[in-house]
């Protein structure tokens, strides 16, 4: 569903929205500022001990907090105490608003957190507060497998497909079977697939004690010796290889936008005049539709962006498998040199088809795509050329485009962290070190400059898909301090993870069912949960978009009262409803990102447990 916004922005009569419904509370025209409450809003997952502990207190304007207390919620004594501190002023819905750091408190324990005026829910600090939650969030990665789907224990898209746009005739049937639906809509796309798959086997190589064995390959219960983190990533493989079978054959998508004209269950998708194939589009480097009526052709200049991604997702698999499956992991190694062939070969960008709509995934960049393609050739190689062509591309983009920017087309700048400068960095020493992490820097202060100066520190724009702009920046900082042993922006860092786990106007998680115990999603804008009444267990929603993108769309009816209403303002909104596709779908890419960063702070707790002081008895 991701591609709808776009389209019902400018041209409302290409379709309506799938859940729209006759009948529904229309979205409102403009938004009339509700009297906001006081509140205290916390990361619902809880807090590490020697990590940085920041709540933020929201009200009205002529409201001030000069002092917070913690509680210790079993014996209701206070076990801390400090002043509010700066008054950061409007923000969002709030009048005035203020961080309250705690962070000089270690002891584990649950807590609320008490002003005059508003107590926060309870909280745990712990080291284990993140446990599980990178592996529950898999749950959503299995729950979106194309192909046999372990969820429904039942198939789907079995007869993918027939190709557009290459070398062979159209209509060539190829076997393009597995992957991943790429959000509520079941179309696939190459580009947020391997950056998905690269994701997932980033966070088992670096942060391997936190992954389980639940789950059999298939994805069916039952262990396997393999970490369930590595079964999706192999999965995420299989298909990958299927849209690069040849050394000069290289696929982009399945299927368009013609999905978006209507929910149902993945079995069911007949959406395209040929019983239940579905259309398979060749990377061919040129402009290809985006939108007939419009007689619009999209921008591709090249292949590089999609072949880099392959690349890099085939290199890092080979590195990470070969003592395990050495025949699969030569083949990796052997598809990830063809691919960054392909990129060479054809620089530029391969953006995505549309049918009905004008609109599409605009990806505007590719040197990023290939940077982290000679990166991860160069782990693999130690072949001295691949550093020099990565480093090369680096200084092309120095800094991911949309960082310090207000807005952004959709999927502009993907994907929305250069992994490649980590890469690079990690495997360099001196000047090449010291210019990598500069990129880096020089980034993050771009968002901080927007940041600094309210209390939720947020400088990410609320754009579409915001949680994942989200996720991908607090990774980008933990990298930098990683390399640098530079810890100045440990707090923004940590702002933007408490962000997405409660810590923000509307006092929600944006991660489905994650905690067990706290506000989170529960109505989004999928048909699994809509159709079928199937929890979407460890999925991300899209985020807040502005106000301003709000107030445009056609199309949106929310099917329930906002329970949200009193914190929405022209700034930002957020809606808990089927209806909202715009800010409560969940997405594949968006999730496997979160993955790695919830797997990171994880591994943070089981780092400093043993330093950790016990709680007095």
């Amino acid at each position: 569903m991701k591609q709808i916004l776009l389209s019902l922005l400018i041209i409302p009569q290409v379709f309506i929205a799938s859940g729209s419904r006759s009948g529904d509370i229309p979205a409102p025209s403009a938004f009339s500022m509700h009297a906001v409450p006081p509140v205290v809003r916390i990361n619902q997952v809880g807090y590490l001990p020697g990590g940085v502990k920041v709540a933020v207190w929201g009200g009205p304007a002529g409201m001030t907090v000069d002092a917070f207390r913690l509680i210790d919620s079993s014996s209701g004594k206070a076990v801390f105490t400090a002043t509010a501190g700066k008054a950061f002023g409007a923000y969002g819905p709030f009048g005035q608003s203020y961080r309250l750091n705690f962070s000089a408190f270690r002891t584990p324990g649950t807590y609320y957190i008490e002003t005059p005026s508003a107590r926060s829910p309870n909280f745990r600090i712990g080291p284990d507060v993140y446990k599980g939650a990178a592996d529950f969030c898999l749950r959503y990665l299995r729950q979106q497998r194309c192909g046999f789907n372990p969820f429904l224990k039942d198939s789907c898209h079995t007869e993918d497909g027939y190709t557009l746009y290459g070398p062979m005739p159209d209509s060539t049937r190829i076997n393009a079977i597995g992957g991943w639906h790429d959000a509520s809509d079941y179309l696939q796309y190459s580009t947020t697939s391997a950056n998905t798959v690269y994701h997932l086997l980033a966070a088992w190589r670096d942060f391997p004690r936190v992954f389980g064995d639940d789950h059999a390959a298939t994805g069916l219960p039952g262990a396997n010796g393999a970490p369930d983190v590595l079964d999706e990533a192999r999965w995420g493989l299989d298909w990958l290889l299927k849209m690069h079978p040849q050394r000069d054959w290289l696929f982009n998508q399945i299927a368009d936008d013609r999905d978006h004209r209507g929910m149902r269950l993945p079995k069911l998708d007949s959406f395209y005049g040929r019983g239940f194939e579905r259309p398979v589009y060749f990377c061919s480097g040129e402009p290809q539709v985006q939108g007939v009526k419009y007689k619009k052709m999209n921008h591709s200049t090249g292949v590089a962006s999609t072949a880099g991604k392959f690349a890099s997702a085939f290199a890092l698999g080979h590195s990470l498998l070969q003592r395990k499956d050495a025949a699969y992991a030569e083949r990796l190694l052997e598809r990830a040199h063809s691919a960054y062939k392909l990129g060479l070969e054809k620089p530029g960008v391969q953006q995505t088809a549309s049918v009905m709509s004008p609109y599409i995934y605009a990806e505007d960049n590719w040197t990023d795509d290939m940077e982290l393609a000679a990166a991860e050739l160069y782990g693999v190689t130690r072949d001295a050329k691949y550093f020099r062509e990565g480093r090369a591309y680096a200084a092309q983009e120095p800094v991911t485009p949309w960082l310090g920017k207000d807005t952004a087309s959709h999927y502009q700048w993907y994907p929305f962290i250069n992994p490649g400068h980590y890469e690079l960095a990690k495997r360099s020493s001196g000047a090449a070190r010291r210019e990598l992490t500069g990129y880096y820097a020089d980034g993050i202060e771009k968002v901080w400059a927007k940041a600094k100066d309210n209390a939720f520190y947020r400088g990410v724009p609320f754009i579409w898909c915001s949680n994942n702009l989200t996720a991908a920046f607090a990774i980008q900082c933990y990298w930098y301090g990683n390399l640098t042993a530079d810890k100045r922006f440990a707090e923004l860092a940590q702002a933007n993870v408490d962000w997405l786990l409660g810590c923000n106007p509307w006092g929600t998680s944006m991660v489905y069912g994650l905690p067990a115990h706290g506000d989170t999603p529960v109505d989004p804008h999928s048909a699994f949960t809509h159709i079928g009444n199937y929890p979407i267990d460890g999925g991300l929603v899209d985020g807040p978009v502005y106000g301003s993108i709000y107030g445009s769309l056609i199309g949106i009816r929310l099917a329930e009262a906002d329970e949200y209403a009193a914190f929405q303002s022209p700034l930002v909104v957020y809606h808990d409803d089927y209806g909202d596709y715009s800010t409560n779908e969940p997405t594949m890419d968006g999730t496997a990102v979160l993955i790695y960063l919830l797997a990171l702070k994880e591994n943070e707790g089981l780092t400093t447990e043993k330093a950790t002081p016990r709680p007095a008895k």
